[in-house]
């Protein structure tokens, strides 16, 4: 399926959990026929048992609940958590579950990173959030600085019909149907939704099948045509040799190109990486500031007036080469404005500008080689991840054993 524009949509930024979850819980208890979600992460806390209550009464009233979760990330939610759902009527699908051998996962980089729920067909939501509760202020140090999306408008029939196809590529009832059954229904056309706003917008998807490059392409699209400004702010920045040379090549044509990285990262590794870069793009011009509040997690960024992305896709190999992920593209000025305000607001209270001369004057011999090595690893990540055994999308239903019967999932349902 080939991504194309939707026109008469309206984006509402939502930053953190604080603004995600009460808004996507309120949509679940007015939902009159459908909810489906994508999540990388559930976890069995107090943001994940809001949404468990609110998903039981939903299926409890008559509406369609379908949850996918990915069986690495969201690894240990307990019999009865499950069982609610399943007795409910609500359908738990699990991102390749196994087998385990050894209690290896044998593809664990390969992993359902998307983050999307629609309701009822006609609201629906994108972005990096996950449901637990470090996404909340209150979590302490470790909480996340992320951002979401609430989609109104044409678009909305498009993630929907994503959604479903997702459903519908990987129950294990459907996985036998030939491959060009499989793409009829990807293309097939999504229903039209009425005008909701004035924002043009484009769902793109990161799959290992027949678009393992599109979030990339649109970002270097829009970096190579950028004439002002660009802003990414982004968890895990570590991305192919293309788009760090498009990156530098707009610094050195005038572009104001700044870089939101983790100061505070949720993993060592992460900073390690992204620093060994560092030099390397502030010599061209581009300024680099890292984000010293808390775990930056998002995944936002904008190009000069106009164009921007949200979604599930780190700039890393895991989200560029490896992982299903899912952004959309936006072409509105109301919230290119919205976002650059708020990354403003981060760089100017909550990040720390790293200077190319203090770069220059701390460097060591050790670490020249240390960038000179992960920047040409980098460059050969893409042909090094094509080794890997590559992963179709594989879902199973969760229920204890003795549910399975009653709540199996056909393939006539999750159409």
């Amino acid at each position: 399926m080939s991504a194309r524009w939707y026109d008469g949509n309206r984006f509402t930024l939502l930053e953190n959990g604080e603004e995600f979850f009460p808004r996507v819980l309120a949509r679940i208890a007015e939902a009159r026929r459908e909810v489906v979600i994508e999540s990388f992460i559930l976890f069995e806390d107090k943001v994940g048992l809001q949404l468990h209550e609110a998903l039981v009464a939903a299926a409890r009233r008559g509406v369609q609940v379908d949850i996918t979760v990915d069986g690495w990330g969201s690894p240990d939610l307990s019999p009865h958590f499950i069982s609610t759902l399943c007795e409910a009527g609500a359908r738990l699908h699990v991102f390749d579950p196994g087998p385990r051998p050894f209690g290896f996962r044998p593809k664990v980089l390969r992993r359902m990173h998307r983050k999307i729920v629609v309701v009822d067909g006609h609201i629906a939501f994108i972005g990096g959030i996950n449901y637990s509760a470090d996404h909340l202020g209150d979590y302490g140090p470790e909480a996340k600085q992320d951002y979401a999306a609430e989609v109104e408008g044409p678009i909305v029939a498009e993630i929907h019909r994503f959604a479903h196809a997702a459903l519908a590529a990987g129950s294990r009832h459907n996985a036998s149907r030939r491959w060009w059954r499989w793409r009829r229904q990807v293309r097939s056309a999504p229903g039209q939704l009425p005008r909701a706003g004035t924002a043009r917008a484009m769902l793109v998807t990161r799959d290992n099948g027949y678009h393992p490059s599109d979030i990339e392409h649109q970002y270097r699209i829009a970096i190579r045509a950028a004439r002002k400004r660009i802003v990414i702010a982004n968890a895990y920045f570590f991305p192919g040799y293309r788009l760090i040379r498009d990156l530098r090549r707009a610094a050195r044509r005038g572009v104001d190109v700044r870089l939101i990285l983790q100061g505070t990262p949720d993993m060592a590794i992460v900073k390690v990486g992204a620093s060994a870069l560092y030099g390397h793009l502030a010599k061209a011009g581009v300024r680099i500031f890292e984000y010293c509040e808390r775990p930056l997690h998002g995944k936002v960024a904008l190009v000069d007036g106009e164009w921007a992305t949200i979604g599930s896709s780190n700039l890393d190999p895991l989200s560029l080469q490896l992982n299903l992920e899912a952004n959309v593209i936006i072409r509105d000025r109301g919230f290119n404005e919205e976002l650059s305000s708020n990354l403003q607001r981060l760089m100017r209270k909550s990040c720390q500008e790293i200077l190319y001369e203090e770069l220059e004057h701390n460097a060591g011999w050790l670490g020249v080689v240390r960038s000179f090595i992960a920047f040409h690893l980098v460059r050969l990540y893409p042909a090094m991840a094509s080794w890997l055994p590559r992963h179709r999308p594989r879902l199973a239903p969760a229920m204890p054993e003795e549910m399975q019967p009653a709540c199996a999932v056909t393939g006539e349902e999750v159409r």
